[in-house]
């Protein structure tokens, strides 16, 4: 029996326990839950909606990540080129996608680890691409202060590194 994978819902569970009911179609984005669906297939009790279990997504990150899967079934995200051609997102994608990047740095992270783990590659793309972006053109030191990196060489050992590295400076 064929179903049509934009009526059937799953809910999607966080790592708090909070369930998000969305349709098959948004749920199966994530290639993870895409073949804990197609594991589940053999044993098919229909009158009951699928829990898809996910402890690694905390609730609120979950939430970010649906909000982009429900928006991507609607309007699909432009291929991002490489290397990036812009060090602003607005110029890279659609301004939805580039608003929807625009949050704290620890959200965006969380985010990197849940779309890694969930292999929802659209949304890895973004928030790759989105730190990519927050690196570009910027000095070692201005990417220290941007990610809060402490430096842990002495003078002589970052002088040291500078000379070895000299090529990627030429470049």
């Amino acid at each position: 029996m064929d179903v049509d994978d934009s009526t059937v819902e799953v809910n999607l569970i966080s790592k708090e326990g909070d369930s998000f009911p969305v349709t098959l179609n948004v749920a199966k984005m994530s290639e993870l839950v895409k073949s804990m669906m197609d594991e589940e297939d053999g044993d098919d009790d229909d009158d009951t909606t699928k829990e898809i279990p996910l402890p690694n997504v905390k609730a609120n990150v979950l939430q970010k990540v649906l909000e982009f899967c429900k928006h991507h079934m609607t309007e699909p995200m432009t291929e991002i080129e490489k290397p990036l051609k812009s060090s602003l997102m607005a110029d890279v994608v659609q301004k939805w996608y580039a608003d929807f990047v625009d949050i704290e740095q620890v959200l965006l992270f969380e985010l990197i680890l849940a779309a890694n783990y969930m292999d929802i590659k659209p949304l890895l793309d973004l928030t790759c691409a989105t730190v990519a972006s927050m690196i570009k053109g910027k000095t070692p030191e201005e990417i220290r202060q941007t990610f809060n990196i402490q430096n842990d060489f002495s003078p002589e050992e970052e002088a040291q590194v500078r000379e070895e590295n000299k090529w990627c400076e030429d470049a």
